[in-house]
């Protein structure tokens, strides 16, 4: 069985109580089941990891890409704008990378508009909220067959 990483950044444990007219009430938690299933449906394996720390986070990309992972979906939360160790680390795995944002942040705060991950990424999904999230399984589970 394949296995995706699902990466989680900073303040997306707070999800559900963040900001709710923007990134919604439901909790990371939900997400995360709710890709699970789409993994399952697909006959994939999701582990999820969710950090506040850069360096945890490039850390697990390093694991990925020693490990035996297919995939990884991300979203580094504001890592996303300036976290070029982020960008190199995933530019080294081999397998399809998919950015997921639950807003889009091209449409908010100008600083929001760059995203350094985008450039290694395999495809960006953006502004569609937790489908977003179950998107990017399902385009994992394309890109992989």
């Amino acid at each position: 069985m394949i296995t995706i990483q699902a990466l989680s950044g900073p303040n997306l444990d707070l999800l559900g109580l963040r900001e709710p007219d923007v990134y919604g009430t439901d909790r990371l938690e939900d997400h995360v089941h709710a890709m699970g299933q789409a993994a399952s449906a697909h006959r994939l394996e999701l582990v999820h990891h969710q950090t506040e720390h850069e360096g945890e986070l490039v850390e697990l990309v390093h694991e990925a890409i020693r490990g035996e992972s297919g995939a990884i979906i991300i979203n580094p939360g504001a890592f996303t704008h300036y976290a070029w160790v982020l960008h190199d680390a995933l530019a080294a795995f081999p397998g399809p990378v998919i950015e997921v944002h639950l807003s889009n942040p091209a449409a908010r705060d100008s600083w929001r508009s760059t995203s350094v991950v985008a450039p290694v990424a395999t495809a960006t999904i953006s502004g569609l909220g937790g489908r977003g999230m179950v998107m990017a399984v399902d385009a994992v589970a394309h890109l992989l067959a």
